[in-house]
């Protein structure tokens, strides 16, 4: 099944959206942790062939998965007494059944943009960023022993004392 061509924008502008009126009734730690993670998709869209902006935003997204769910079912009871707090209630829990398709189309374009599955061991290894810049060194030995070649010509090594 091909997944539908949307604008990381429309993700961005419709959990926004859902963010900003949760926040009616959930406030602090909801609203900070949404909304950075919303700045992380900012992030991704001013960089559309950043690797690592897609990637964090991805994973912020699950992250914020497992946190609305203990935020919503620890303080739902407490703030959804009137009309405006089903009302904050009901859009952050939209937006809660909302992020695992969204984590989907997310993960789409970050297949897209050239990234990998971020379940391996060096993971939180180097960036995947790929740059035009080379070494100058073009053989692996010279790297390996810099002093090989004055050993070879008759000059003195230099020492460290």
């Amino acid at each position: 099944m091909e997944l539908p061509a949307v604008n990381l924008k429309v993700i961005l502008l419709v959990h926004w959206l859902l963010t900003t009126w949760g926040c009616l009734v959930f406030s602090s730690s909801y609203a900070w942790g949404n909304f950075t993670i919303l700045a992380l998709g900012v992030w991704a869209v001013a960089q559309r062939d950043s690797i690592d902006a897609i990637g964090m935003f991805l994973g912020g997204l699950v992250a914020t998965i497992f946190l609305d769910i203990i935020y919503i079912s620890i303080f739902y009871s407490s703030v959804a007494t009137g009309d405006t707090g089903r009302f904050g209630a009901g859009m952050a829990i939209l937006s809660l059944l909302l992020k695992p398709f969204s984590c989907c189309l997310v993960y789409h374009m970050h297949r897209e943009r050239g990234g990998e599955l971020p379940l391996r061991p060096d993971f939180f290894g180097p960036s995947q960023e790929h740059s035009a810049y080379q070494t100058i060194d073009s053989s692996s030995d010279a790297a390996a022993d810099p002093f090989a070649s004055l050993e070879n010509k008759g000059q003195a090594v230099p020492r460290g004392y």
